[in-house]
């Protein structure tokens, strides 16, 4: 072999090396900009999160965060879209309790929450309230229970839908209490509040974001937060457990996944920066004005929520029989 073959072979070799080199190696990330869907329409609480949210990781991770909305099906179109993205990272999902109740609500499953999801962050929560017309008459939780008792299913509640986080609180508050109310579900939270204001309905069950400018007016009245704590924007409201009810809790949750497969280096990294900005006040003060709180810690916490949560849900909706609208 002459010298100058030797010297191509070399060179050859030496290029093929630093190409097989280069496919070994992770792409960097993020190598493009992030898309975080929400499964509800622009102007709702998640989405008002997410924004947030978006904003305050984008720097961190060097590339624009942009929120995509694909509401419907009780949050299920998103989900669909998440599971059938790329497991890079570059597409997440800010979720709520749908991702835990739905594959019971909807049949057959639309989803397995343990296989088709990567956790990546836990966000916060607010808890579910529950409202009267500040004209009802029905001014306490004891007053609630004792005209629900001498006559069953007297007392109306509206809800945002059949199989809505503020749907199945009052169905677990219902059990708790040993009364029975009646569920008149509407298409969102809206329009349940509108004829709850205008006297068609006794009560409604919604977050407390919601509620909170109509209570301010003087339309509504707030009888219990279902929360474990005292809402900082309804201090005076007492808590389902100071109502009579300890160890009962209904909030809606708030956490950050993407489809199944996400490499555990891009997991931490996007974690670490939804710690950062769970820190931010913007993030802070967006979940304290709707009435909640923030809830940093490991992707743990998360998966042990996602868990606990789809068991709940999967005994609830089972023996209520609840289906979706």
């Amino acid at each position: 072999m002459t010298s100058i073959h030797r010297r191509r072979l070399l060179a050859a070799a030496g290029c093929f090396g630093a190409a097989h080199w280069a496919r070994a190696q992770p792409a960097a990330f993020p190598s493009r900009p992030l898309k975080l869907l929400v499964g509800f329409a622009p102007g709702g609480a998640v989405d008002i999160i997410a924004r947030a949210l978006g904003q305050q990781i984008a720097p961190g991770l060097g590339q624009p965060v942009v929120i995509e909305n694909k509401p419907g099906a009780g949050t299920n179109i998103a989900l669909r879209a998440l599971i059938d993205s790329a497991p890079d990272g570059h597409t997440l999902m800010l979720t709520a309790n749908s991702i835990a109740a739905n594959p019971t609500l909807y049949q057959p499953a639309p989803f397995d929450m343990a296989r088709d999801f990567t956790p990546i962050a836990l966000i916060g929560r607010v808890p579910v309230v529950l409202a009267a017309n500040a004209q009802s008459g029905l001014d306490s939780i004891a007053k609630l229970i004792s005209t629900s008792k001498a006559a069953p299913k007297s007392v109306n509640y509206g809800s945002p839908g059949n199989g809505s986080t503020p749907h199945l609180a009052l169905e677990l508050f219902q059990r708790a209490a040993g009364i029975q109310l009646n569920h008149v579900p509407y298409k969102g939270g809206a329009p349940a509040l509108n004829d709850v204001i205008a006297g068609h309905l006794q009560t409604v069950a919604v977050n407390a974001l919601e509620v909170q400018p109509h209570v301010k007016a003087g339309k509504l009245r707030v009888l219990a937060v279902l929360s474990e704590q005292r809402s900082p924007i309804f201090p005076d409201v007492p808590t389902i457990a100071e109502s009579g009810f300890a160890g009962f809790e209904a909030s809606v949750w708030y956490g950050v996944v993407g489809p199944a497969g996400v490499p555990q280096p891009v997991v931490a990294k996007l974690h670490a920066e939804v710690q950062k900005a769970l820190a931010a006040p913007e993030v802070r003060e967006r979940l304290i004005s709707a009435g909640g709180e923030v809830l940093p810690g490991p992707v743990e916490r998360l998966t042990a929520l996602l868990a606990s949560e789809r068991a709940r849900y999967d005994k609830l909706i089972r023996e209520a029989r609840i289906q979706p609208d």
